[in-house]
């Protein structure tokens, strides 16, 4: 896609889907935020070339959930999904991650415990972070502080087959206009070279729908994640309130304006503000809670028990409530309620400690 001839080639509904799917696992990664998002994929829908769709993608990392359908076996299954072509590491202009951002706020913090900066520069730092669009605004906010050894890497584009498999889809769809136009004006075309003429057979079924590889919530692997997406997005790991469900959750925490405000947020892959008022009353004895005294580790593996300790006949649990509690053998202290229910109705809870302790177990009811 990266040649002129190439770019104003016209574009399938596959390739339309194809860059739809890249856009998807780009905003759940934080690449971009949900208007960019919106107005990108609006965009795809209508793109008429492949120059337009690539433009769509140039200032993308390649997410996760597109890396890992480069397989060998993958791409003998279905198309491939475009790729940038980037050499050694990305440039500045790329859209960061929001894993890129909680890797800058930790070397941050490293360099506070380290006494490279004051509080304030902390503090000042840590919201820009947090706020970062590109690859180089994180950069530029570390540059003059000394790195760990064991600090993470810059991101750079992951090594795979698809840029050659990409090529030869290229190449396919050329020839096949060649033929084309040789049958209609009886002109010779040149024939392709012979290196691309021996290229493994292309399949052009339809893509399959890009599933996200993005973990449960209510496991620790989930409730990890989304701690560390909480703290690049917010800067802290300070919620009121905290509601974890399969694939989303619902989280409250103070607002900007002032303490006696709350604002609540809905987290798909990415936050974003919750339906409703922008604001609402924040009850004065409402006690914070930091997530990073939570062990995820510890509660996953009540969670996962959770159904038969509350005996509930085929139950699953249906979510995990985090606050502290202003009641109960938990009064004061964060406290984890898991909640289990099945088709018809019946329930039962497990009320566990920020450590992972069991407090209480409510059998089916």
């Amino acid at each position: 896609m990266s040649t002129t001839a190439s770019g104003r080639m016209r574009a399938r509904d596959l390739d339309r889907s194809n860059v739809s799917s890249v856009l998807d696992a780009a905003y759940a990664e934080g690449q971009l935020g949900a208007d960019e998002y919106h107005d990108r994929t609006a965009k795809a829908a209508s793109a008429k070339t492949l120059g337009e769709l690539d433009a769509l993608l140039a200032d993308l990392q390649s997410p996760t959930a597109v890396t890992d359908l480069t397989s060998p076996r993958a791409t003998k299954s279905r198309n491939t999904l475009p790729r940038r072509r980037f050499s050694g590491s990305y440039p500045p202009h790329t859209r960061a991650r929001e894993i890129d951002r909680g890797a800058t706020i930790r070397a941050l913090d490293d360099a506070r415990a380290e006494g490279q900066l004051t509080e304030d520069e902390h503090q000042a730092l840590t919201e820009l972070a947090a706020e970062a669009k590109t690859l180089g605004d994180l950069a530029e906010l570390v540059s003059d502080l000394q790195r760990r050894a064991d600090a993470a890497p810059q991101p750079s584009p992951p090594r795979s087959h698809r840029r050659t498999v990409f090529r030869v889809a290229i190449v396919a769809t050329a020839t096949v206009a060649a033929v084309a136009g040789f049958v209609v004006t009886g002109r010779e075309e040149p024939a392709p070279p012979a290196t691309r003429t021996s290229a493994p057979p292309i399949d052009l079924s339809a893509v399959e729908p890009l599933v996200m590889p993005t973990p449960n919530l209510t496991t620790a692997e989930g409730m990890t994640l989304f701690r560390e997406r909480y703290r690049a997005k917010f800067g802290d790991t300070i919620v009121d309130e905290l509601r974890f469900y399969d694939s989303h959750a619902s989280v409250q925490r103070v607002a900007p304006e002032g303490q006696e405000w709350s604002v609540s947020y809905d987290y798909r892959g990415g936050f974003q503000p919750a339906g409703g008022p922008a604001l609402s009353a924040r009850p004065r004895d409402t006690v914070p809670l930091d997530l990073a005294t939570l062990d995820f580790e510890a509660i996953g593996k009540v969670v996962a028990a959770a159904p038969g300790a509350t005996r509930v006949p085929q139950g699953v649990v249906g979510g995990v409530f985090i606050e502290v509690s202003e009641w109960g053998p938990s009064k004061g202290i964060p406290a984890v309620d898991i909640n289990v229910r099945n088709e018809r109705s019946q329930y039962g809870n497990v009320l566990v400690s920020n450590t992972g302790d069991v407090l209480k177990v409510t059998e089916v009811r």
